[in-house]
């Protein structure tokens, strides 16, 4: 499903958040995403002296099998056995295990690659109530280093870091690839157009309606029809939570005209809706004429399936890639320039994605993903004013390793956050 990187996934098991690290900001959760706020940390537990927070957290690495009885029943209700050992298994191949050292707010996973932050919570019998591992970051000397490193995934993959408007770290940069949830930022750009020229305001009271509802991620599609939001609220959860059902009302607000004047190559500019509708193997037919069709042709596919019915959400929730032209194309440099329009609007620093909020003045993100298909773009801003740009792009035939994507992304924001003015 659409998915926002944050794009990662969470799940809240005792008043944690269980990150699986997989991503957002992709399809369902792609649009992951999904707001990411950090929830009140639980009371503090009583441990026995024999089972330390560190020491669980280091069983994980010294045993090959998650066991059950390690946790909580509750945890488990929230958390099933198999996806709890499938996040110890990627994090494992990041790198051998070193060590689990005490942090000011948690616990730090030293792997020879990578360092993970995580956080636990005990019973008083030494079970896991609950357990957050965060993102990744990749161990990198150079941004060089950065870069050699995604040469080496398989597929197309485009990168640009930008130090206020000049390039310092490139690849593929001008290669229009398919961004999931990214091409949210060009809604909010053509959005934010629109209310500086007043055919607009974010005042603006718009009603649910049944024909612009999607599939999530988000929350919208649940509501009542006519139930009214502002479009500041539209808006914040477009880009913050990925809402799907918010785009599409953004979409028809703007016009569909306005985003491919803005944005040529991806026309028709799809809604979310019809993105789904496409990839479902109920619209088949529909799909291969809208591959071979000329422009007419495709806008008459969008409106026959405007008379569809949205497809289930479970057809999207497979490991197999679906349909990878049905997609938004964007390139890491449009992307930074988008990012750059709308990077001062408060509701893009909500969700600061893969960056650590705390180390950056400001941090404005979007991401997203589909299975075979993840972006991440950020802009930051250090505390003495430097701003940064960085937008990278995978796009592969198979399913992706979110996590050490994400791991590379991450060890190049710490690099920016070292480097000297």
């Amino acid at each position: 499903m659409l998915r926002s990187h944050c794009g990662w996934y969470w799940i809240v098991s005792m008043g944690w958040r269980v990150c699986l690290c997989l991503s957002i900001a992709a399809l369902a959760n792609l649009f992951p995403g999904i707001v990411i706020a950090q929830e009140a940390a639980p009371p503090p537990q009583t441990v026995t002296p024999k089972i330390t927070p560190a020491a669980v957290l280091t069983r994980f690495f010294q045993t090959d099998e998650v066991k059950a009885d390690w946790f909580t029943p509750e945890f488990l209700a929230a958390v099933p056995l198999p996806q709890v050992q499938g996040i110890i298994q990627q994090i494992k191949q990041l790198g051998q295990f070193e060590s689990v050292q005490a942090a000011a707010d948690g616990f730090v996973l030293q792997l020879s690659q990578v360092t993970i932050p995580a956080k636990i919570a005990l019973t008083a019998d030494g079970k896991i109530s609950g357990l957050l591992f965060s993102p990744p970051t990749q161990n990198l000397a150079s941004l060089e280093a950065a870069i050699a490193q995604f040469k080496q995934l398989p597929g197309q993959v485009s990168v640009l870091v930008r130090a206020g408007k000049t390039p310092i770290a490139a690849l593929n940069s001008t290669q229009r690839l398919g961004v999931g949830s990214a091409f949210k930022l060009a809604v909010l750009d053509v959005l934010q157009s629109q209310i500086a020229e007043q055919k607009l305001t974010w005042q603006t009271v718009v009603p649910l309606q049944s024909q612009f509802k999607s599939l999530p991620s988000g929350k919208l599609q649940t509501w009542p029809d006519g139930a009214l939001l502002t479009v500041q609220t539209l808006a914040a959860l477009m880009i913050s939570e990925s809402d799907n059902t918010a785009t599409d009302h953004l979409i028809q607000l703007v016009g569909r005209e306005n985003l491919e004047a803005m944005a040529p190559p991806n026309r028709p500019f799809l809604m979310t809706r019809e993105f789904f509708q496409l990839k479902s193997p109920s619209n088949q037919g529909l799909l291969n004429y809208y591959r071979q069709g000329n422009l007419e042709q495709q806008r008459s596919v969008l409106t026959a399936l405007a008379k569809r019915p949205l497809p289930d959400v479970a057809e999207f929730t497979g490991d197999k890639p679906q349909a990878l032209d049905v997609e938004w194309f964007f390139s890491a440099t449009e992307l930074c320039q988008l990012i750059d329009r709308v990077a001062d609007l408060p509701l893009t620093r909500i969700n600061p994605g893969v960056a650590a909020a705390q180390d950056w003045q400001q941090v404005a993100f979007k991401g997203g993903s589909e299975v075979g298909v993840l972006n991440f773009t950020t802009q930051v801003r250090s505390p003495d004013g430097r701003i940064y740009c960085m937008a990278a792009t995978w796009n592969h035939n198979q399913a992706i390793n979110q996590t050490r994507f994400a791991s590379l992304y991450g060890g190049i924001l710490n690099i920016l956050q070292n480097q000297k003015k």
